[in-house]
C-alpha cells in the first residue's frame, strides 16, 4: 500500500469529521440565544448515533452488493470479513480509512437539516429522523451512485456529494419546514455573529477534506478539487457580499460567510470533473442562484430559519446542473454540455430532479410516522421558554454575565 496516500485520507478524513462541530457552531451562532444548544446537540449527537449506525449497517447498505440496484446488501454488516490488512479497492490504502472517510460525510448529512428546523423539534423525535432519514434517503442514494448502484449505471457523476449530500438534505429541510410550520417568533436575530465566523471557517477548511479526499489518491486532480474548492467558495462569497451591498447599502458579515457556504456546496459535484475557470463561473453562479433563492423563501414566507434550502439544497442542484455543462473529458470521465454532450447534462439534470423529489416526499412522509409515534413539534410553552432550558436544561451562556 501507499503510505503517503494512506496519510492523505487520514488527513482528508480528519478535516471532514471538524466540519461537523463546524455546522454546530455556524447553525449555534444562528440561532436565538435560547436555542444555541438545542440546535448545536443536533449536530453533535450525529457524530455518535450515526457511527454506530454505519459500522453496524450502513457501510454495508451503502458500498456491499446491490450492483446496479437502490441498496446494498448486510454481508459487511459490523464490518465482517475485513481487518486492518484488508485494501481499498485501488490497493493505495486500508479499506478502512475509506470506511472512515464515508462514515463522516453520513454524520454531517443529516445533521445539515437541522438548521431548517431550529427551536421547533422535540430531540425524542429527532433521533427517530436521524435513524430512519439515513436508512431511507441517505443510504440509498449513497448505493446508487458511489456503491455501484442504479444512477452509477446510468452514467451519473457526483464528486462529492451534490445530489448524496446537498440535494438531499436541503429538500429534506423544505420537506419539514412544511411539515413542522413556522416558529412563533420568526424575529429571532443570530445570537453570536463571530461564532458563526468560525463555524464558516471550519467548514471552509474542512471542505478541502470533503472535496479533495474524495479523489481517493494523491495525483493532480486532487489538487484540481483543491483549488476549485476555494476557488468557488472566495467567487460565491464576493458576489453575495456585493449583491447585499448594492441592495441594503451596508456590507453584511453574515451574507458574506453564507455565500462562501453557497459557493462551497454548489463547487461540490463538480470538483474534480470541471475545469479551474468553471469554478470560477459556478462560484459566481452560487452566490447569485442562492442568494435570490433566499429572497425567493422570505418572500413566500417558508420558515427555513437558516436557509438550509437556500443554501445546500439550490447549490447542490445547481452544482450538478452545471457539472452537466462543465465536465471536461480531459479531467474526468466524461464531457457536459460545453463540449457538446447533451446527453449527459440532460442525464444529470434529471437525476438531480428525482434526488431532490425523493428526499422531500420521504422525508415529510417520515415526519407524519414519526409524529404518530412521538411528538415531532415541541409545545408552545416549550418553544416559548426555548429548547436549551425546556428540553435540556441546559443554557449556553450565564445569564449573570452576558
Amino acid at each position: 500500500m501507499d503510505s503517503g496516500a494512506t496519510a492523505f485520507m487520514i488527513l482528508a478524513t480528519s478535516l471532514v469529521m471538524l466540519m461537523t462541530p463546524g455546522l454546530a457552531f455556524f447553525y449555534g451562532g444562528l440561532a436565538s440565544r435560547r436555542n444555541i444548544l438545542g440546535i448545536m446537540i443536533q449536530t453533535f449527537v450525529s457524530l455518535g448515533l450515526t457511527t454506530v449506525m454505519w459500522v453496524a449497517v450502513g457501510y454495508s447498505l451503502c458500498f456491499s452488493g446491490g450492483e446496479g440496484g437502490i441498496i446494498g446488501n448486510l454481508e459487511l454488516a459490523f464490518l465482517r470479513g475485513t481487518d486492518f490488512n484488508t485494501p481499498f479497492s485501488n490497493g493505495k490504502f486500508p479499506l478502512y480509512i475509506f470506511v472512515a472517510y464515508q462514515m463522516m460525510f453520513a454524520i454531517i448529512t443529516p445533521a445539515l437539516i437541522t438548521g431548517a428546523f431550529v427551536n421547533r423539534v422535540t430531540f425524542k423525535a429527532y433521533l427517530i429522523f436521524l435513524v430512519m432519514w439515513q436508512l431511507l434517503v441517505y443510504y440509498p442514494f449513497v448505493h446508487m451512485i458511489w456503491g455501484g448502484g442504479l444512477l452509477a449505471s446510468w452514467g451519473i457523476l457526483d464528486f462529492a456529494g451534490g445530489i448524496v449530500v446537498h440535494a438531499t438534505a436541503g429538500f429534506a429541510a423544505l420537506a419539514s419546514v412544511f411539515y413542522v410550520g413556522p416558529r412563533r417568533d420568526k424575529a429571532s436575530p443570530p445570537n453570536s455573529i463571530p461564532l458563526v465566523a468560525i463555524g464558516t471557517g471550519l467548514l471552509w477548511f474542512g471542505w478541502y477534506g470533503f472535496n479533495a479526499g474524495s479523489q481517493l489518491n494523491v495525483d493532480g486532480i486532487t489538487t484540481l478539487a483543491f483549488l476549485n474548492t476555494d476557488v468557488a467558495a472566495s467567487f460565491a462569497a464576493v458576489t453575495w457580499l456585493v449583491i447585499e451591498w448594492s441592495r441594503s447599502r451596508k456590507p453584511k458579515f453574515v451574507g458574506l460567510l453564507t455565500g462562501a457556504v453557497a459557493g462551497l456546496a454548489t463547487i461540490t459535484p463538480g470538483a474534480g470533473f470541471v475545469p479551474l475557470w468553471a469554478a470560477i463561473l459556478i462560484g459566481i453562479a452560487a452566490g447569485l442562484v442562492c442568494y435570490y433563492a433566499v429572497e425567493f423563501k422570505n418572500r413566500i414566507g417558508w420558515d427555513d430559519a437558516l436557509d438550509v434550502w437556500g443554501v445546500h439544497g439550490v447549490g447542490g442542484v445547481l452544482g450538478t446542473i452545471l457539472l452537466g455543462v462543465f465536465a471536461s473529458s480531459a479531467i474526468g470521465p466524461t464531457s457536459g454540455l460545453v463540449e457538446g454532450n447533451a446527453g449527459f447534462f440532460l442525464k444529470e439534470t434529471l437525476a438531480v430532479v428525482i434526488s431532490a423529489a425523493y428526499a422531500f416526499l420521504f422525508t415529510y412522509l417520515m415526519l407524519i410516522i414519526i409524529n404518530a409515534i412521538t411528538p415531532v413539534r415541541v409545545s408552545e410553552s416549550e418553544e416559548d421558554l426555548g429548547l436549551d432550558d425546556s428540553l435540556h436544561g441546559e443554557n449556553a451562556y450565564d445569564t449573570g454575565v452576558l
